[in-house]
């Protein structure tokens, strides 16, 4: 049966390729929702950018119909603005008739007392709309398209069992999956597995050329670290192979995300001259002003958004130093200066090009070549921009997607954690063999911060 589903402006503003997802129904777009995109055509970052991409997307259609009559989409659904039914008597008193929440509540309201024969849906991802609509009898819904069924996420990894005799074949030259395995398996999917009848013989191996192999890279220092659990173990191997071209880390606060991807980035740069540059990519999702308020240069204005790279980076060149047993702690005098400092270190690359900070407000019409790209905190994107900086690959780059995906890590009021562009990413990117994935599950930051992490 042809529903009618009455769209919200923060629903265009998440996917604004929305109207190509309703199939054959009506879609009806109350005027107040274009209203508000026309606001927020001129905001700076992510908002600013898919409002521009919604208006973009409804100038397509326009040349197809006409808005008010309504225009045939490509799926065979119908859109429309909706003119009429913007008497907000419909509202009960307490309401407040010049919220445009209240008014898109009062046309849905208005749409299904008149057109009763056909289901009204109000579709918003606004959880105060959805209480208040619901309370008024209107079916509302959540924009499902791109959410992620998170309970059976992709996890990277599977553990085994099998005979020894087995595991030795692993290490002669790999051994096919077993059918009896249930997990899900994909390329460069990684394995701990332990021997049914010798204790202690265990390998972590990893599925390569469709047999599952060693892991290649576990023993290896990078820039003074080394894993320090399992999950380590396998990120490290994405981090190195250099035929995945794109590695997902996911992964709660201290797990090792971070600081692991960026110590990649400095030897794979800095010292092994596998790519041209590094550029550390975080979207900006401010709980009070936008980074165009803040003072200063791009430089300035995104420094407080990148202390955690600053932050990577002075831990890491602490661990490299602890590693060399020639190196002294030098004593500082009252007033000197030290030899080192990050932000010195860090404004010398940036100078010589060969690092970047950026957010994705510098991100589009780019051709990214043979360069090394951390996307941090990639839960707070929604599946459109993931999409978009995924799409800036030039040749030889690689892509790094790091991020925690539960809703206490999500300041974004666009997504969720079934909604945002780092689980949508995991979730279509898992089956190439150019591609792979691992979950972090051990907080290894302190054992101050696994206590936070396992009781708070």
């Amino acid at each position: 049966m042809i529903k009618n589903y009455v769209i919200d402006t923060n629903v265009m503003i998440h996917d604004p390729l929305f109207l190509y997802n309703f199939q054959d129904n009506n879609l009806i777009l109350p005027l107040v929702t274009v209203e508000e995109l026309d606001g927020l055509k001129k905001a700076s970052g992510m908002v600013g950018y898919h409002a521009r991409q919604v208006l973009k997307e409804l100038n397509k259609v326009r040349q197809y119909g006409d808005f008010v009559e309504g225009i045939r989409l490509p799926s065979g659904g119908l859109i429309r603005i909706e003119m009429n039914y913007i008497d907000i008597t419909n509202l009960p008193e307490g309401m407040d008739s010049k919220k445009n929440d209240n008014r898109i509540i009062s046309i849905a309201k208005a749409v299904a007392e008149k057109d009763s024969e056909r289901p009204t849906i109000l579709v918003t991802k606004d959880m105060c709309m959805t209480v208040k609509a619901d309370a008024l009898g209107l079916t509302v819904q959540d924009y499902e398209t791109d959410k992620v069924h998170t309970d059976d996420l992709y996890q990277g990894f599977s553990e085994l069992t099998m005979l020894s005799e087995e595991i030795n074949l692993i290490f002669a030259g790999g051994l096919e999956v077993p059918k009896t395995l249930k997990d899900p398996v994909y390329p460069n999917h990684f394995f701990h597995i332990k021997s049914h009848d010798q204790a202690g013989h265990e390998i972590l191996a990893k599925l390569k050329h469709n047999k599952i192999q060693p892991l290649e890279y576990v023993n290896e220092y990078t820039w003074g670290i080394k894993p320090i659990n399992r999950e380590q173990k396998m990120a490290m191997e994405l981090l190195h192979d250099p035929t995945v071209h794109f590695a997902s880390i996911m992964g709660g606060a201290g797990s090792g995300k971070s600081i692991l991807s960026i110590a990649y980035a400095l030897q794979s740069v800095l010292e092994k001259n596998l790519f041209r540059k590094i550029i550390f990519v975080r979207p900006v999702v401010p709980a009070g002003n936008d980074i165009g308020y803040l003072p200063g240069e791009e430089r300035e204005k995104l420094k407080p958004w990148m202390q955690a790279f600053y932050d990577a980076v002075d831990n890491l060149f602490d661990q490299k130093q602890k590693g060399k047993s020639e190196v002294k702690t030098k004593q500082y005098s009252k007033g000197e200066k030290p030899d080192f400092s990050v932000e010195h270190f860090i404004n010398t690359y940036m100078d010589a090009g060969i690092l970047e900070m950026k957010t994705f407000n510098y991100m589009r019409g780019r051709t990214l070549a043979n360069a090394l790209v951390i996307v941090d905190e990639a839960q707070e994107t929604t599946p459109h921009l993931a999409k978009l900086m995924l799409t800036r690959a030039g040749e030889g780059a690689k892509f790094l997607f790091l991020g925690d995906p539960s809703d206490n890590q999500i300041d974004n009021v666009l997504v969720d954690s079934k909604s945002n562009g780092l689980v949508y990413t995991v979730d279509r990117m898992k089956p190439f063999q150019i591609t792979g994935h691992i979950t972090l599950r051990q907080v290894e930051r302190s054992p101050l911060a696994q206590l936070a992490e396992k009781h708070m």
